[in-house]
């Protein structure tokens, strides 16, 4: 079976992926870090360990990461989480560095566990509804977690950005919510050729996988096709992302 074909700037570390798909003993311990349990973010669970326990092989993409986004001179939080937005949404096209990609991630991972949090406190959703919404919410909550213990060990793990989500109606939420969630898995994607450890691609693929699950229920919620973009999934640039989830916020 071939690959589809990909763009110039889309393509692959080279060996990095194949080196994964052929490495027998990589796989079985990324597997049994990782893949033990399915769902309820398991392999996010598993990652931080999964990276602590391969960290020698990881320290090609520790010597090359980027720095954090700037700390800047400015006197309040906001201005402070506004001046890393800007930062990383410049720097996104140079950005190839295991940490930045990492903090690129924890970001969006931060700003997806507080928009949970707000909308299972909004009262909005009962039922089976509102269980599956905590679910994700604690799957959000294990990504943040693994992804900082990532960065910590990389370098200085990303700020915590404060959200501005609009929560006013069952309706607008579940939508808001699939956007958020579809906008995620395509992030991951969009960096998977970038990654340079192959422990941090597994792991960064085994999140999005659940991003993509995430995605594709809330899509049947709101009655919308489960795979918009068909048998293939459809990557976002960090430039694209970041756009996004610029007016979420504060």
């Amino acid at each position: 079976m071939t690959d589809p074909p990909r763009n110039a700037d889309e393509c692959v570390q080279p060996g990095v992926v194949e080196q994964l798909a052929r490495d027998d003993v990589e796989r079985k311990r990324f597997l049994k870090m990782a893949g033990r349990r399915m769902g309820a973010g398991a392999a996010a669970t598993g990652l931080a360990a999964f990276i602590a326990a391969c960290g020698s092989s990881s320290s090609k993409s520790s010597s090359t990461t980027a720095k954090s986004p700037g700390s800047g001179s400015s006197s309040s939080s906001r201005s402070q989480t506004r001046s890393q937005t800007t930062s990383a949404s410049a720097n996104a096209s140079g950005m190839s560095g295991d940490l930045a990609i990492v903090n690129y991630a924890l970001t969006l991972e931060y700003l997806e566990s507080e928009f949970y949090a707000k909308v299972i406190s909004s009262g909005l959703f009962k039922g089976p509804t509102l269980s599956t919404i905590k679910t994700f919410g604690a799957e959000e909550d294990e990504h943040v977690t693994a992804l900082k213990g990532v960065a910590m060990k990389l370098g200085k793990p990303a700020a915590k950005p404060t959200g501005k989500f609009p929560i006013k109606n069952a309706t607008q939420v579940a939508m808001l919510a699939a956007t958020v969630e579809n906008l995620g898995a395509a992030a991951y994607l969009g960096q998977a050729p970038k990654i340079q450890s192959k422990e941090v691609l597994a792991a960064a693929l085994s999140i999005h996988s659940i991003e993509a699950r995430h995605a594709a229920t809330l899509n049947l919620l709101t009655k919308k096709n489960p795979t918009p973009n068909g048998a293939f999934g459809s990557p976002a640039t960090m430039q694209q992302v970041l756009a996004a989830v610029k007016p979420f916020i504060a």
